[in-house]
């Protein structure tokens, strides 16, 4: 995961495989997802520093790999400084950079890393399931020209489910169509893009009423706006009939 997001997204379409690989064998074993210790000494250089681009697209990145990590099976590991962006690796000798807090990009990745918590927390279609394959569902995992991923997350009843998104270009893709499993308004609950999080604010209103139109082997579909480097939650509303 670490080698496909320190790529220039030019290059992404290339090794998509290096992101769906694990799917193959998630559920053959009870995973953690680590961003651990070991990514972050002996001159590996930080999370933040490991992603490419400018500085704004460092932490788009870096928002968009935490989005990928939660909305993905398995408990999450993240360690000390990823959680708002730390420039420099691991020492064990000195504290965290807290003072980068102050700053308005590292206090927006502080604050999707609070909210990421709060979701996995609140939804149980985020960790119902974590070791479970009846948890997860690719919508697509083939989109490599674009750089996108989508998939469902569920827990163990119907109206327990969310749609992942993930871009993993600096392009935005207006109008992008990705199924869905049934009709109703899909919530956007979390947009890694917001300007709460550093983001440019581009998303979806608020929400997407899923159409009528077949796509991806399922009977609806939404017609979404995926940001720049980002990760999109969205939850539908109201029971199933």
């Amino acid at each position: 995961t670490l080698h496909y997001m320190a790529l220039d997204p030019i290059h992404r379409k290339y090794h998509q495989n290096n992101l769906t690989f694990r799917m193959l064998y998630a559920f053959t074993e009870n995973f953690v997802l680590s961003l651990s210790h070991d990514e972050v000494v002996h001159g590996k250089g930080s999370l933040l520093r490991k992603m490419p681009g400018d500085d704004w697209q460092k932490f788009a990145n870096m928002r968009l790999l935490l989005g990928w990590m939660y909305g993905q099976p398995g408990k999450k590991l993240l360690f000390m400084g990823g959680e708002f962006g730390q420039w420099s690796e691991w020492y064990h000798e000195t504290s965290l950079e807290w003072h980068l807090a102050q700053f308005a990009p590292h206090a927006g990745l502080q604050r999707w890393t609070e909210d990421l918590n709060k979701l996995y927390r609140a939804e149980t279609a985020l960790h119902e399931f974590d070791f479970d394959p009846a948890g997860f569902e690719w919508i697509d995992c083939q989109d490599s020209d674009n750089s996108t991923l989508t998939f469902l997350r569920k827990g163990r009843t119907a109206d327990d489910v969310l749609i992942v998104a993930c871009n993993f270009t600096p392009v935005p893709r207006m109008n992008y169509r990705v199924g869905a499993p049934r009709g109703g308004f899909w919530r956007e609950v979390l947009n890694s893009d917001a300007t709460m999080y550093g983001g440019g604010g581009w998303g979806n209103m608020g929400g997407v009423e899923a159409a009528p139109i077949p796509f991806h082997g399922r009977p609806y579909s939404l017609s979404l706006a995926l940001p720049a480097l980002s990760t999109v939650f969205l939850k539908c509303e109201g029971k199933q009939r």
